[in-house]
């Protein structure tokens, strides 16, 4: 199973997916697939996470084998894309359709 949820932050389009274990996003100016390796990370975000990365030369790396970790922790992708949506709202990212194992895709409502 997949799901797949499409996100708006400004004029920019981002789309995430879900599947299985696995982690995989999108934006409107860059159209091919990336997974968690790919991420930018905010410093700020991950020490507010993750306190005890903010001295270390390796936090992106760590913080995304964490990310990775918690990803797999959860029982389902619908937890996975949930967690997924309430992190990046935190960041001014909208989710604004979401799509279940190739449905038709359903508006979110904020």
């Amino acid at each position: 199973m997949a799901i797949g949820v499409i996100f708006r932050f400004g004029a920019e389009a981002a789309e995430v997916r879900v599947i299985d274990k696995n982690l995989y996003f999108r934006t409107s100016s860059h159209q091919q697939w990336g997974d968690i390796d790919g991420l930018k990370l905010d410093k700020q975000g991950v020490i507010k996470e993750h306190p005890d990365l903010k001295d270390n030369k390796d936090w992106q790396k760590i913080a995304k084998k964490r990310l990775k970790e918690k990803l797999r922790k959860m029982k389902t992708e619908k937890e996975r894309i949930k967690y997924v949506i309430e992190d990046l709202k935190g960041y001014g990212y909208k989710a604004e359709v979401i799509q279940e194992d190739g449905f038709r895709p359903q508006k979110i409502r904020s």
